[in-house]
């Protein structure tokens, strides 16, 4: 018998795998895909929020505030990059300056530290590049950029190594209420659990269908983005936002932790049956790029080394969905974290623990190490050290990705991690091979034939990221 299963392996449904690590509990995660951080985790904005736009009094302002404070340890322990790089909502009427000052006003109310209003010279100081008609911005110092899949995949791991299960292409086909614990059913596999934690994402209100009628629904919110090579790093130092309106924070564009430039998204409801829907259109990127010249007309797209689009989980109630069913006992739905969940993911957790404290008593588990392995970035040690690391691993001192400068023995770390990567893009995320200006055009048949031996699978076996994503199907010519 399982103490909890957690359904969904994105980035909220790991940070809790973790935080609840830390009790002696039998906790598996059952993730439907066949990596970890595959869903709305993996396609975002990657901003860690201040926190000032909010309802003081909804979970999202409390959550965000907490979340965003709880960042430098979280990244520090699990060894995730993370950059406190502050952001800038910018106003060029003044309609717009009336907003800026009213997110201002929320935001002393939700005790964002640090906040201040700029004007025109001050603004351009920071971002020279960007559309002089703006004349005054928000500046919250406490804004921060960060990788939401490798935080997801940092998570994901240091749970394992604390004791958590994970089970891979699990999905959750059927659940039937006992009278003191679940059944689980895949279809091909069986779990017994007391407790289930639903942070299934765009699919949680399917999963609480499975033991009674929702009370919520979720409805999938689609965002497209470019992203532009590292040579357009500089172009802003901050997260750069419009003045908000009703569908969202707007069109940003901001730094990545890893030196590229991100511009995106815009904000596309979609019908209920198109949680799967994270196709690009010619449309909608023109209409970014339309949209982005309020805040910068010189983005040069001519840079720009892909187009992706990813699916944000908008809630009937417009607000995060973190509670303890009143229908079912034992059911915690953690569902609607649409933005800023990423941002109040280590509080979200935090707050579960106290909710499951309140269905039965924890008791701490003293192994617990809250520490992740740091994988070693072969590009950024000194010569010395690399001479040093080669000659003990030969397989360091073999550059797969050219265009991210990643090695062999990256690779293979990768691979033979607690939630090791399996596929081209689990790599991808881990250590970047494919990230780069080809985007994978080059290291991609290393990184396949790298996979197959380590994994000892055929080649055919590797997929580019999902099930049904295959890219080789056999063998075309056998040599004599």
């Amino acid at each position: 018998m399982i103490d909890i299963a957690i359904i969904g392996a994105g980035v909220i449904g790991t940070a809790i795998a973790r935080e609840l690590a830390r009790y002696d509990l039998n906790i598996v995660i059952l993730e439907k895909d066949n990596d970890v951080s595959n869903g709305t985790t993996k396609a975002n904005s990657a901003i860690i929020h201040a926190g000032y736009d909010a309802p003081i009094n909804s979970l999202r302002g409390i959550l965000n505030t907490r979340g965003n404070e709880m960042f430098d340890q979280i990244c520090d322990d699990l060894s995730v990059p993370f950059k406190r790089v502050g952001s800038l909502v910018v106003a060029k009427t003044e309609d717009e300056v009336k907003t800026i000052n009213e997110l201002y006003a929320n935001g002393l109310k939700l005790k964002v530290p640090n906040m201040r209003i700029l004007n025109k010279e001050e603004i351009l100081r920071m971002e020279p590049n960007l559309n002089k008609q703006i004349i005054s911005a928000l500046y919250a110092p406490t804004a921060g950029i960060v990788e939401p899949w490798e935080l997801a995949i940092a998570y994901c791991e240091n749970a394992m190594d604390n004791g958590v299960e994970l089970k891979l292409n699990f999905e959750v086909k059927t659940i039937e209420k006992k009278e003191d614990h679940f059944i689980i059913n895949s279809g091909c596999e069986e779990i017994k659990s007391r407790y289930i934690i639903n942070s299934a994402g765009v699919y949680a209100d399917k999963i609480y269908n499975m033991v009674t009628d929702s009370d919520f629904e979720i409805h999938p919110r689609k965002g497209q983005y470019f992203l532009l090579d590292k040579e357009a790093y500089g172009l802003v130092k901050h997260i750069i936002f419009p003045s908000p309106s009703e569908m969202g924070k707007g069109i940003l564009l901001a730094p990545t932790v890893d030196g590229n430039i991100i511009v995106g998204p815009d904000s596309e409801d979609l019908g209920k049956n198109m949680k799967e829907s994270i196709d690009t259109t010619t449309d909608r990127l023109n209409y970014i790029k339309e949209s982005i010249k309020d805040i910068c007309e010189i983005v040069p797209y001519k840079v720009n080394i892909t187009t992706f689009a990813g699916l944000r989980a908008e809630p009937s109630n417009g607000d995060f969905i973190i509670e303890i069913s009143k229908k079912v006992n034992g059911f915690i739905n953690v569902a609607g974290i649409k933005s800023p969940g990423l941002s109040s993911a280590p509080a979200i957790a935090e707050y579960i623990v106290n909710l499951v404290k309140s269905l039965t008593d924890l008791t701490e588990n003293i192994k617990f190490s809250p520490h992740r392995r740091k994988r070693i970035k072969f590009m950024e040690l000194s010569d010395h050290d690399k001479n040093a690391l080669i000659k003990e691993n030969p397989q360091y001192g073999r550059i797969i990705c050219r265009c991210e400068m990643i090695t062999e023995g990256e690779i293979v770390d990768a691979i033979h991690r607690n939630a090791g990567g399996r596929t081209i893009n689990g790599i991808k995320r881990r250590v970047r091979p494919g990230a780069g200006r080809c985007q994978g055009g080059f290291c991609g048949p290393k990184v396949m034939e790298i996979l197959s031996r380590e994994l000892n699978l055929p080649m055919e076996s590797i997929v580019q990221e999902n099930k049904a994503s295959v890219i080789l199907t056999g063998i075309t010519k056998v040599g004599e």
